[in-house]
């Protein structure tokens, strides 16, 4: 036979905070919110200075898995190195039995190669000089028929992109070669 609680005492359970002997009401949530750099943010640097606030002030942030540095005001900071691309930084605050607080943000840093003045530099030689630079070439020689009879090796008379420009990492540039340009 099942026994059952009065009203009265289901009633006390839930004012007391449920049947069970809790101290008191559970902690606060730990709050936790990052002010720099903004969530996709794109950037040069191999490293963003990550920073923002966490309640209450006595709270551990790590990021990354590591403890970042907490001011007495509840502010924070650390230092984050990033790879070419995107970059996904976790942030994680935890306060004793505070129901802890987790987060993170996308940074895409961005590489860029400037593409070099190769006018005048021999066809032969232009794969080599843009090898070292992380970008490809597509040579397009130039010259016709006649032109190919004549003494001299071709070279260089423009570039796609031109030269200064930025792109990214294995771009390939279209280099327009010719014995006269």
């Amino acid at each position: 036979m099942r026994r059952r609680l009065p009203l009265a005492a289901v009633t006390a359970c839930a004012l007391a905070g449920g049947c069970g002997g809790s101290d008191g009401p559970p902690p606060a949530p730990v709050r936790l919110d990052v002010t720099a750099p903004s969530d996709s943010a794109v950037v040069r640097a191999a490293t963003v200075e990550l920073r923002g606030t966490v309640r209450p002030a006595s709270a551990v942030v790590t990021v990354r898995g590591e403890r970042a540095t907490v001011s007495g005001e509840g502010t924070f900071h650390a230092s984050v190195r990033l790879a070419a691309g995107s970059n996904v930084i976790d942030v994680m605050a935890s306060a004793g039995d505070a129901r802890p607080a987790l987060t993170a943000i996308r940074v895409r840093r961005r590489v860029s190669v400037e593409v070099p003045d190769l006018v005048g530099v021999l066809a032969a030689d232009v794969k080599d000089r843009l090898a070292g630079t992380g970008l490809k070439a597509k040579v397009d020689d130039q010259d016709g028929i006649f032109e190919r009879i004549l003494p001299g090796d071709p070279v260089v008379c423009a570039t796609d992109p031109s030269a200064g420009e930025e792109v990214d990492p294995g771009t390939t540039v279209r280099v327009l070669v010719s014995r006269r340009c």
